[in-house]
């Protein structure tokens, strides 16, 4: 299984890396790649899946955060880890969550993700 996320490089520019299945078989990186990548995502901006994403810019116009949307993200990717939780973070202009989770190998990982 593969995914693709996208990096930060020393210079600042951004860079396309190809995440993998780990050696072990693990797809636990593809993940958590691809549900980040689904909170940055615009509703509907995907060609193959539409029904992914958040309408973040949507949000920041209305000043209402999409909580609908991410509800329904966590529980898309719940089933591939052992614990998730996203939950906003409060007082933030922009649509920006608490992203924490434990993956099926005991491994905790908190980040916070800006829509």
């Amino acid at each position: 299984m593969r995914t693709w996320g996208r990096i930060r490089n020393p210079d600042g520019s951004l860079s396309w890396v190809q995440i993998n299945t780990d050696p072990g078989g693990l797809n636990d990186d593809v993940y958590i790649t691809t549900l980040i990548q689904n909170l940055k995502l615009g509703l509907g901006e995907s060609p193959f899946y539409a029904n992914n994403g958040i309408p973040a810019q949507r949000s920041i116009i209305t000043q209402i955060f999409p909580d609908f949307y991410v509800a329904q993200t966590q529980s898309q990717f719940a089933k591939y880890f052992a614990s998730l939780q996203i939950s906003k973070v409060p007082g933030t202009q922009n649509p920006t969550y608490n992203v924490n989770l434990v993956t099926h190998q005991g491994a905790k990982i908190s980040t916070q993700i800006a829509t």
